[in-house]
């Protein structure tokens, strides 16, 4: 059966009030005070495509043979880089082995759906496993409407052939019209967008419903058996419109998360899927539609597995995993908005060696370390001689994994006077559970989350950004573990 066999997603943490930004526009753009309800996903200063496309993919995966991944696509129209891939980064930082193929996709607001009809139809071809990654962290002018409705976030989908899956492919539909009812050209930092009642009566209005029509008739079902709808339309009402031209019933929209999450470009479709496979029924039909430039159709039928596909967090668990945000202001420096004074401690060379990153791609990408075949002692970094205190053992050093091994903080700093983004920069020195001590920094944390024994996890993200030359530097660092709550409250209470 070809399918979707595991499911998973990733929002960041902060969650930016759209209140307080229709309020900073109020001197100059009065109307955008009608999209203040609600809020968006912000991603932190040190997250992108990549870092949020490494979380989905790690929720998608969780518990699962990562061997089993024959190929990796990442569709975004916010890759950090033109001429890097993109996809090979997050293949490094999931430890994929290097005979995992990988690809980039973009150009389009459908780039997500149209990678997820390609994996599905070479898997159906008989190519094996892919893992499809979806994120967008897209810029917006400040005071536009893409400013408010937008969201970062990150969908990850494991498709291909097995005895059970979450949801069966039944097939798909695909239309290409050049209808622009946007565009960014090679070189601009912000999309330009046409008018919302032209995009919607000439574009949605009219490309969706008769390619949804056609696929519907190509496959053999009826517009009456689709039990939900899945699309995703920023602008309201239009996704009910749509579903309403097709044929289907309005009980059947899926509601696109617009106030909890924002639209997330080529990964929103991905994102809706995820989520409704968490409580989809068996014999369910999915219907996903991707929008831009013409339009996707896809058709899943759930199985008794949906939500079992559903792997870590999933899309309910990131979204409740949440804290509000009411600075504008450090909305605009994180997106490169606003030139703050950074101070002269921010004045030194980021430069990459990128042969040493070549040579410990392993320990940096994706945080490998060594364990003593002879010992058993866990180190980081990897070294030819062991660190085990009455043995110093050589060359019986075997790779370790650490990214997915539980932490605990050993000692910790709140540094004002260092250089960070978002001050004060946290880190100190950490404790895996395995075994294995390392000095990283803290991520999304606050002062009452840094204390001596708090439970953590590994993420990946960037750790400087060298910017003379246009280098990102990834790196992991340590966040509070959302999956020991327990733990969390316990410590916050001593």
């Amino acid at each position: 059966m070809i399918g979707i066999i595991a499911a998973g997603a990733y929002a960041p943490r902060l969650r930016l009030q759209r209140a307080a930004v229709a309020e900073a526009h109020a001197w100059f753009a009065p109307g955008l005070k009608g999209l203040a309800k609600g809020e968006r996903a912000m991603a932190g200063w040190d997250e992108d495509a990549v870092t949020m496309g490494v979380e989905a993919a790690r929720d998608c995966l969780s518990g699962l043979d990562r061997a089993r991944v024959g190929r990796l696509v990442l569709a975004s129209t916010s890759h950090p880089y033109l001429d890097r891939q993109n996809a090979g980064i997050i293949k490094e930082a999931l430890n994929l082995d290097d005979a995992t193929a990988t690809l980039d996709v973009g150009g389009s607001q459908r780039a997500g759906t149209s990678a997820l009809i390609d994996a599905l139809q070479a898997a159906r071809g008989g190519a094996g496993e892919v893992l499809v990654v979806a994120a967008e962290k897209r810029r917006a002018q400040p005071a536009s409407e893409l400013e408010l409705v937008s969201g970062d976030a990150a969908a990850a989908l494991l498709v291909g052939e097995a005895d059970q899956v979450g949801a069966e492919f039944l097939g798909a539909h695909s239309v290409s019209i050049d209808f622009v009812d946007h565009f960014r050209a090679d070189g601009s930092d912000f999309d330009y967008g046409w008018e919302a009642r032209w995009v919607r009566d000439e574009g949605y209005a009219k490309i969706a419903p008769a390619a949804i029509k056609a696929a519907l008739a190509k496959l053999g079902v009826a517009a009456a058996d689709v039990s939900q709808f899945i699309m995703g339309a920023p602008m309201r009402g239009v996704n009910e419109a749509v579903a309403k031209a097709a044929g289907l019933s309005p009980t059947a929209v899926r509601e696109p998360l617009a106030g909890v999450l924002g639209e997330a470009g080529t990964a929103q479709p991905l994102i809706l899927l995820a989520q409704a496979l968490e409580s989809a029924k068996p014999g369910e039909i999915l219907a996903v539609v991707g929008f831009g430039q013409g339009c996707d159709v896809l058709l899943f039928r759930a199985t008794a597995q949906a939500a079992a596909a559903v792997r870590g967090l999933g899309v309910s668990g990131w979204l409740a995993r949440r804290k509000p945000e009411s600075n504008y202001i450090k909305y605009l420096a994180f997106n490169g908005h606003l030139a703050i004074e950074r101070g002269m401690r921010s004045e030194f060379d980021q430069k990459a060696a990128l042969t040493a990153l070549y040579r410990s791609r392993k320990a940096v990408m994706a945080l490998v370390g060594g364990k003593c075949a002879k010992t058993g002692v866990v180190q980081f970094p990897k070294s030819e001689i062991s660190v085990a205190q009455n043995d110093r053992a050589i060359g019986t050093q075997e790779d370790y994994p650490l990214a997915e091994r539980r932490a605990r903080i050993m000692t910790h700093t709140a540094d004002s006077l260092t250089y960070s983004p978002d001050p004060p920069c946290y880190y100190g020195a950490i404790e895996f559970e395995e075994g294995g001590r390392m000095t990283v920094e803290f991520a999304d944390v606050e002062a009452g989350d840094v204390v001596v024994g708090a439970p953590m996890r590994m993420m990946f993200r960037i750790k400087a950004v060298d910017d003379k030359r246009g280098f990102t530097k990834y790196f992991w660092k340590a966040v509070p573990d959302y999956l020991d709550a327990a733990a969390l409250a316990q410590l916050a209470a001593e």
